[in-house]
């Protein structure tokens, strides 16, 4: 199981603390580098923490760079989605905002730099011949035709390139490097090509773009990073960036280091899956809370603490493993468990008439906010004849070991009175029943009891003349299988038909109308809540479930 991670353990700064001791740096700048093409995700969070907190451990800086250089794939909107969220999430970039469009000039003089070398040149296969002519891992690939061009043939195509010469596709910019090479990636990779297409910031001003393994670590080097640390996935591409530093020759050389990326049981994180799931209608967006992005945790009512909570304790690994899902429902949980206020709210109602209650009296008792958060301060609830109560804590014929309410039974009203169902009064065409009669102890007053008698069962309330009816939208895990997908399914296969259940008929509390948005509530025995973001409104409020209270990785934690 994991532990909160100790700082020690930590192989990155244990790198880092390497090259601080070899001189090889004297300060550590790290970088978030998001491709402004979709929104952030939970993996994202963890490769955002890693960096903006290594730069916090070492006093150092932490830049935000989008890198924008597919313009088909890209949009403004997906840049101010992410730096929404890291501002959420609570990292600051300061004034070290950048973008590679910003480099592109820079990029283009290292790649004429590289043809002067002739360590590159333009090739004309088709993306189809170049993947022919690639060979497999186990055989070796073949030179392309074009190879050997001269560096002047060369230094004119890829300018004429540049003026939009030529189709898109017809062409592109190559690394002279192995054909042969055991590592495919440095099979003399393409880090430019033809595309005609307008970029969110440079407008037409360029119709080529240099690709990622090209622009990454120049980009990196131009802001002056001395560690780029990302994805265990780009660990087959570490000797290619560190060919493009090499031949390149920027003035500082930035040091790849890879760490293993987030993977969540009941969870896809692949940007096409999220994609379908949005434009398929299976969810209702990005932020839909059922999604593993940062937007659509936040409008599901999961907070930064728990957040950046959950990456550290799942700590930085060289090898790829899963999450259990349950750990990151743990985080939330304990953070709220601090700070949320406990409120009643009925899910369910089933209507209580308290025949022996004075008609037209109110009462307010006075119950405290959270008893985990002695600064939280009570409220006054008010209390009726009438009052709703859970369907479920009422059984007309209850099994052994029942301890809430059933004829003849007694129970206590949460901080008021004990009650004891007399009747039930049904539905004379379904059967079902529409409310039941009880009696009350004006001795118990407070919940307390006044001949020492015990009563078993605390069930909560809302009085009826004060609730405020509400919408609740009851979220559980997207996928009902750990690992969706797996063994040949498809993920659609896997998905959960119980993933959401809407509740319109609930019962709230009065200060629910004036719910803050972003705060979390313990709705009393149901689980912690949060007002939509969206939908809700003071003339009808609307909540999602954040989590329920049953923890399971807490009972596998103390085994």
């Amino acid at each position: 199981m994991n532990e909160k991670t100790n700082e020690n353990s930590n192989f990155i700064h244990d790198f880092i603390d390497i090259d601080l001791e070899e001189k090889v740096y004297d300060h550590v700048h790290t970088r978030f580098p998001p491709e402004p093409n979709g929104y952030l995700h939970i993996g994202h969070c963890k490769a955002m923490y890693i960096n903006f907190s290594t730069a916090e451990k070492y006093h150092g800086l932490c830049n935000l760079r989008f890198d924008d250089t597919n313009p088909i794939k890209e949009d403004v909107e997906y840049v101010e989605s992410i730096m929404e969220d890291i501002k959420w999430l609570g990292f600051d970039w300061e004034d070290r905002l950048y973008y590679a469009s910003d480099y592109f000039e820079e990029l283009y003089e290292f790649a004429e730099h590289l043809i002067k070398k002739g360590k590159a040149y333009v090739c004309d296969l088709s993306q189809q011949e170049v993947r022919e002519y690639r060979g497999t891992p186990t055989e070796p690939g073949k030179n392309s035709p074009y190879r050997e061009r001269t560096v002047e043939e060369n230094l004119d195509l890829f300018r004429r390139m540049r003026a939009g010469e030529f189709p898109e596709g017809s062409r592109t910019l190559r690394a002279k490097i192995d054909m042969a090479s055991p590592n495919l990636n440095m099979r003399d990779p393409v880090i430019y090509r033809i595309l005609k297409s307008s970029h969110h910031r440079t407008g037409d001003k360029w119709c080529i773009y240099p690709m990622y393994d090209f622009q990454h670590p120049l980009s990196d080097a131009l802001e002056g990073i001395t560690h780029s640390l990302c994805s265990l996935e780009y660990e087959d591409h570490r000797p290619l960036y560190n060919w493009v530093v090499n031949e390149c020759e920027p003035e500082h050389r930035p040091r790849q280091i890879e760490f293993a990326r987030l993977n969540l049981t009941y969870t896809v994180m692949s940007k096409r899956y999220l994609r379908e799931l949005v434009e398929t209608g299976i969810v209702s967006g990005w932020d839909d809370p059922r999604m593993p992005t940062l937007c659509g945790l936040r409008r599901r009512g999961y907070t930064p603490e728990a957040l950046k909570d959950f990456c550290d304790r799942i700590g930085v690994a060289k090898t790829n493993s899963t999450v259990d899902y349950a750990l990151l429902e743990h985080c939330i949980r304990e953070d709220l468990n601090k700070k949320a206020d406990r409120v009643m709210a009925v899910l369910r109602p089933l209507k209580v008439i308290i025949d022996n209650y004075p008609d037209g009296q109110i009462e307010y008792f006075e119950v405290e906010n959270n008893p985990e958060n002695p600064d939280s301060g009570t409220r006054n609830v008010p209390f009726s004849r009438e009052i709703y109560i859970e369907r479920e804590d009422f059984m007309e014929n209850p099994p052994k070991k029942y301890f809430r309410l059933y004829p003849g039974g007694e129970v206590r009203l949460k901080g008021a009175y004990f009650i004891k169902c007399e009747s039930v009064l049904k539905d004379p065409l379904t059967g079902d029943i529409k409310e039941i009669h009880c009696t009350y102890d004006p001795a118990s007053k407070g919940g307390n009891s006044p001949d020492g008698r015990k009563v078993k069962g605390t069930i909560h309330w809302i009085s009826a003349a004060h609730a405020i009816d509400a919408e609740a939208r009851l979220y559980d895990k997207l996928f009902s299988v750990p690992n969706p997908g797996e063994d040949g399914r498809e993920y659609e296969d896997d998905l959960n038909p119980n993933s959401l259940e809407v509740l319109t008929d609930c019962k709230v509390e009065p200060r629910l109308r004036e719910a803050s948005m972003g705060k979390g509530y313990q709705f009393l025995r149901m689980g912690y809540f949060c007002p939509d973001s969206k939908d809700f409104t003071k003339e009808r409020p609307v909540f999602n479930r954040i989590v329920g209270l049953k923890d399971s990785w807490a009972k596998v934690a103390k085994k």
